[in-house]
C-alpha cells in the first residue's frame, strides 16, 4: 500500500478549519494533521509534503500581540527556500506575501460576503479557473501588494490581488474557496461581532451560501485536485 503524503494544517480559529478541502485532500492520498498557531510547536509543519496555512480573525502584521505569527513568517520563508509544496488560504495568503517581503495593509472597505473573482490570464490556465463561473466568499479588511517573483491569478474591483502563485509550488488565495462543507453557521456565529458592527445581513448572507454551497463545493474540489497534482 503506497503511504499517504502529510499535509499540515495551520489554525487560527477552530471554525476556520480546512471545510471541504479535508475530503480532497483524502480522496487526493493525503493525511491530515492540525496545528493550532499558538498552541502547537510548528515543528512537524516543517517538512510535510504540504503546509496549509489557515485564514483567521486577526491581522498578518499582528506580532506585538501574536508573536508567534512571526514563527509561522519564518516557517513559510523556509519552505519557499525549500520548493516545498505551500498554500495559503486569506491570512494565509497575507502571511506568505509578508514572507516574500510584501506589504500587508489596509485594503480599501472590507469584502464579506460571496462574490465573483475575476481572472488574470494567467489565472486563465492556472488551476484557479476551476473556480470561476460562481461564487467564492471573500472575508477579509486587509489586503497585500503582489510579491516580487509571483504570478497574480485574480482580482475583484475592491482588492486587485486576490490570488497568486509561485510556480506550481505556492498558492495563495485571499478569499476562502474551502467553505462549503455545510457548517457554515459556526462562521456567523464565532464573527458575530463583526458582522453586527459592519451591518452585514447575516440572514442574507446565510441565504446565499446555502444558494452557493453544492456548485463551490464542485469548483473547490476542482481547484484543489488539479493543484495538488501539479505538485512534484
Amino acid at each position: 500500500m503506497k503511504p499517504k503524503k502529510l499535509a499540515v494544517a495551520v489554525r487560527h480559529a477552530a471554525f476556520e478549519d480546512l471545510g471541504t478541502f479535508q475530503s480532497t485532500l483524502t480522496a487526493s492520498g493525503y493525511s491530515t494533521q492540525y496545528l493550532d498557531a499558538g498552541c502547537d510547536h510548528l515543528n512537524p509543519a516543517s517538512n510535510a509534503d504540504l503546509l496549509i496555512v489557515l485564514g483567521g480573525p486577526i491581522s498578518a502584521n499582528d506580532e506585538a500581540y501574536y508573536p508567534y505569527l512571526r514563527h509561522e513568517i519564518e516557517l513559510i520563508e523556509q519552505r519557499l527556500s525549500a520548493g516545498l509544496p505551500i498554500l495559503g488560504i486569506c491570512l494565509g495568503a497575507q502571511l506568505i506575501a509578508r514572507a516574500m517581503g510584501s506589504r500587508v495593509y489596509a485594503g480599501p472597505a472590507k469584502e464579506i460576503g460571496f462574490a465573483a473573482i475575476e481572472l488574470t490570464k494567467a489565472g486563465l490556465s492556472s488551476p484557479i479557473s476551476e473556480l470561476a463561473g460562481g461564487s467564492v466568499l471573500h472575508w477579509h479588511g486587509e489586503t497585500f501588494d503582489l510579491p516580487n517573483g509571483a504570478t497574480l491569478l485574480a482580482s475583484t474591483a475592491i482588492c486587485e490581488n486576490q490570488a497568486f502563485s509561485v510556480g506550481t509550488q505556492a498558492m495563495a488565495c485571499q478569499f476562502h474557496p474551502e467553505v462549503c462543507d455545510g457548517r457554515f453557521e459556526r462562521w456567523l456565529i464565532g464573527h458575530h461581532s463583526e458582522l453586527v458592527s459592519e451591518r452585514i445581513d447575516i440572514g442574507h448572507l446565510r441565504a446565499t451560501e446555502w444558494g452557493e454551497r453544492d456548485a463551490l463545493r464542485l469548483r473547490s474540489d476542482a481547484f484543489l485536485k488539479i493543484w495538488l497534482a501539479q505538485l512534484v
